[in-house]
């Protein structure tokens, strides 16, 4: 992937957006990511858009509609 990322790093959409969820796994061509109350994806290379400070964020153009689903959703049991 030529990108850096460790096992905790935090997801995310967009830069400055909201926190997705976490990286699981790491591996030459992919990761394996927990989308809060989603469960475990897997994100290949080429959706990665850049890391840094502890967190990934990916390219929404690149991502599948599942994913994209699963992310919107995100947050949505959380209460105030």
């Amino acid at each position: 992937m030529g990108f850096q990322v460790q096992i905790g790093d935090q997801l995310f959409l967009e830069e400055g957006g909201e926190e997705i969820g976490a990286v699981r796994k790491v591996a030459a061509d992919h990761l394996v990511v927990y989308i809060e109350a989603a469960g475990d994806f897997t994100v290949p290379g080429p959706w990665v858009r850049s890391v840094h400070d502890g967190k990934v964020v990916l390219d929404p153009e690149k991502v599948d509609e599942t994913f994209l689903a699963a992310a919107r959703t995100a947050h949505e049991r959380e209460t105030d």
